[in-house]
């Protein structure tokens, strides 16, 4: 278990410094257009900071792995939305994106909010699921999938309709990317509940016939594109929070179902987890607001 609490902190590193880092590279790029994938791609990989802080994110990635063999989904997305803490800070001392009062009330909240969830985790007692129907989990991710899509597709539009006037906050992309992410999640857990180091062979050809290594190459291509339109266009600080708060919301609900998994049986344990997953998820909520309030940065175009 503890191994599991280890790789989700390192995982929440990985991921906080990948998104600063790629936010950083992406001031110094033309602007993207999800419309030219191929241009966009070229001019990513053509960032030698963008590629390190893509390693970074992947490292996240091989983590998460980890993370999914050991602890209950829902108890894991409590643990990651800690990292945003880190991300926050990273954001004020990289980007420049400065914490406001009411930031720094909510980092020691999200603090809290890691305390109760690790608290909540028992070794012993706690099952951590290994399979789900490919039918239910295939029918998942296509309506996610769609609706992630569609919701991006509208505030494209929206934006183009608005293309002189103030940049967007950033929350209907942000919500769009953590759908995404949300069902390469679920691909992560799969691909983790079959994966064996002994025996790669047998590994691989297991998962050869399951929906989860091609979930994972759509949602890891689609989540590209769409994750760093939205971060140049709009704040880290908004952008990872409202995504990763999207993300963890769909993976603890419905990766907890379609997976079998219990939440803890023991009264004070429930309770520990249970708000300490509502705290987190609220503050980073009230977190969006506050940003989406904010005066926007100058957009991309206008730099």
């Amino acid at each position: 278990m503890w191994w599991g609490v280890a790789a989700a902190l390192s995982a929440n590193v990985l991921y906080s410094s990948g998104f600063v880092l790629e936010k950083r590279a992406l001031s110094a790029i033309p602007a993207l257009d999800v419309r030219r994938p191929l241009r966009l791609v070229r001019l990513l990989l053509g960032s030698p900071l963008w590629i390190v802080g893509s390693l970074a994110l992947a490292g996240g990635f091989g983590a998460q792995l980890v993370v999914y063999r050991t602890l209950p989904m829902a108890a894991a997305q409590g643990l990651f939305v800690s990292g945003l803490v880190l991300l926050l800070l990273l954001s004020s001392l990289v980007l420049g994106e400065r914490l406001s009062p009411r930031e720094r009330y909510a980092t020691a909240g999200i603090l809290a909010a890691l305390l109760m969830v690790v608290a909540s985790l028992r070794q012993d007692t706690d099952a951590v699921g290994d399979s789900a129907s490919a039918a239910a989990v295939l029918a998942l991710s296509a309506v996610s999938l769609v609706a992630g899509f569609w919701l991006y597709a509208t505030a494209e539009r929206r934006t183009a309709r608005r293309r002189h006037a103030a940049p967007p906050a950033g929350i209907a992309y942000a919500v769009a990317v953590g759908l995404v992410y949300g069902v390469s999640s679920l691909a992560i857990k799969g691909i983790s509940a079959r994966l064996a180091l002994d025996a790669p062979l047998a590994s691989a050809l297991s998962l050869a016939v399951t929906p989860y290594p091609y979930l994972l190459l759509i949602t890891g291509a689609g989540g590209l594109v769409l994750s760093q339109t939205a971060l140049q266009r709009c704040r880290a600080s908004l952008v990872v929070p409202v995504c990763t708060t999207t993300s963890c919301l769909y993976t603890a609900t419905l990766g907890t179902l379609a997976f079998g998994e219990s939440l803890p049986e023991e009264p004070l344990r429930l309770f520990l987890l249970l708000v300490g997953a509502s705290l987190a998820v609220s503050v980073l909520l009230a977190l969006s607001v506050q940003s989406a309030q904010q005066p926007k940065e100058p957009s991309h175009e206008a730099r």
